[in-house]
């Protein structure tokens, strides 16, 4: 089994937001599926090929619940006597999450495995439940223009995204979704 989670904020009101790229990659990844909500992993949930596609709604900022209750569901986090979780886990091959990045150029992606959190509240999250750093993530840019960085950042994750911004990532992630398939078995 393998999570893909991508990463948002629940509700109507978050569609096509900057912090809800993790979500939207998945609509392009699966062509739309037909998400079902799932109580025990408080999430959006879509199986297929032993793959767990996720959706938290949980909220971006509380990601590492959803993603740790699956992962611990599934014991694909390994304990130490039965109980605690072990630290340092390589969770590379059972774990992918795809999430904004305000380091990065819109338009781009970067994949990451082992790194820190870099700021990012739900990436943090994940690493503080799942007591590792070591799983991939695909960071999709959404750095602000020059004329945007007076808005705070809290607001500017918030805000939807342009047509332009959108096909300049679904242009990206079309060219190299054959490299991140080939990286990360989606």
């Amino acid at each position: 089994m393998k999570i893909i989670a991508g990463l948002g904020n629940p509700g109507n009101k978050y569609n096509n937001t900057r912090h809800n790229v993790g979500f939207i990659i998945l609509d392009w990844i699966l062509n739309n599926p037909k998400w079902e909500y799932n109580k025990k992993f408080k999430s959006f949930t879509y199986s297929e090929n032993s793959k767990l596609y996720l959706k938290p709604q949980t909220y971006m900022n509380k990601s590492g619940e959803a993603i740790s209750q699956t992962l611990n569901y599934y014991k694909l986090i390994p304990k130490n006597l039965n109980f605690f979780q072990k630290k340092d886990t390589n969770l590379k091959e059972k774990l992918v999450i795809i999430h904004d990045d305000l380091d990065i150029e819109i338009g781009k992606i970067k994949i990451s495995e082992n790194s820190s959190s870099a700021g990012h509240k739900g990436v943090e999250s994940i690493i503080t439940h799942l007591k590792t750093k070591n799983f991939i993530r695909i960071r999709v840019g959404i750095k602000k223009p020059i004329e945007l960085e007076k808005i705070p950042t809290e607001k500017y994750v918030l805000t939807k995204f342009s047509n332009n911004e959108i096909n300049k990532i679904k242009e990206a992630w079309n060219n190299l979704y054959s490299i991140i398939k080939e990286k990360t078995d989606l």
